[in-house]
């Protein structure tokens, strides 16, 4: 049990401080990793995005973000 809240600690959070949403999308890390970022920026819809956190393991790069509110 304490190892599954462990577990559960250690990925990225789910809302922000400010209450924003964060989202995680991957990308081939041997590839081209602007691909993730226009993942973002399609998802954020022009509003764009704070990146939250980013890592690379087992080939796959990851990037946690969330949208930027509108103005």
């Amino acid at each position: 049990m304490i190892a599954a809240l462990a577990a559960c600690s250690s990925g990225p959070p789910l809302f922000l401080s400010d209450g924003r949403p964060t989202v995680q999308v991957q990308c081939p890390a041997s590839g081209d990793r602007d691909s993730c970022a226009q993942q973002a920026r399609a998802r954020c819809a022009g509003a764009g995005y704070d990146t939250v956190a980013t890592s690379t393991e087992s080939g796959n790069y990851t990037l946690v973000f969330a949208c930027r509110k509108a103005q």
